[in-house]
């Protein structure tokens, strides 16, 4: 049974993990490089990171699709860290991003993966337009020990480009 790192109920008993849900938008592309074609690793990356995830296709010109994320803060920030990384123009962000990705689909995610501090920076490889990916919600989370910043996801909101 998958516990909360902050008690001993399972994490969807933990009133604070349904707090201010990650929302982004994903071209069609990059939601089936990272979910699978007919999101066949949804729920491996659903059950790996002890969050839920939800996605839905939205009528959009270029086909996008809304992923709304809840769980524990830190496997959501772990989430968007392996979403941006994975969209990264970086060659080398994108290829931790990949690595990332193999971790979540093979094995629950572990506390040395998640006290490991987020590496994307906004203005590198996390700008919306860069990679087809649009945030609307911004992920506000307390600063874990082990994290050096709290602008790790600093991101613009697509609502304020015209």
């Amino acid at each position: 049974m998958a516990m909360s790192t902050l008690s001993q109920q399972p994490w969807w008993m933990v009133p604070e993990n349904f707090d201010t849900p990650m929302v982004v938008y994903l071209e069609e592309e990059q939601e089936e490089q990272i979910f699978g074609h007919n999101d066949a690793h949804l729920r491996c990356i659903e059950v790996h990171s002890q969050t839920l995830i939800q996605l839905e296709s939205w009528f959009t010109a270029r086909g996008q699709t809304r992923v709304t994320i809840v769980g524990p803060p830190r496997a959501r920030q772990w989430l968007m860290d392996m979403i941006c990384s994975v969209g990264s123009p970086d060659s080398c962000i994108r290829t931790r991003g990949r690595k990332m990705l193999q971790r979540v689909q093979s094995r629950p995610l572990t506390e040395d993966d998640l006290a490991v501090p987020c590496r994307v920076r906004p203005d590198t490889s996390c700008e919306p337009l860069a990679i087809g990916m649009s945030v609307t919600t911004l992920l506000e989370l307390p600063l874990h020990p082990n994290l050096k910043s709290r602008d790790c996801f600093q991101f613009h909101w697509s609502s304020l480009y015209p």
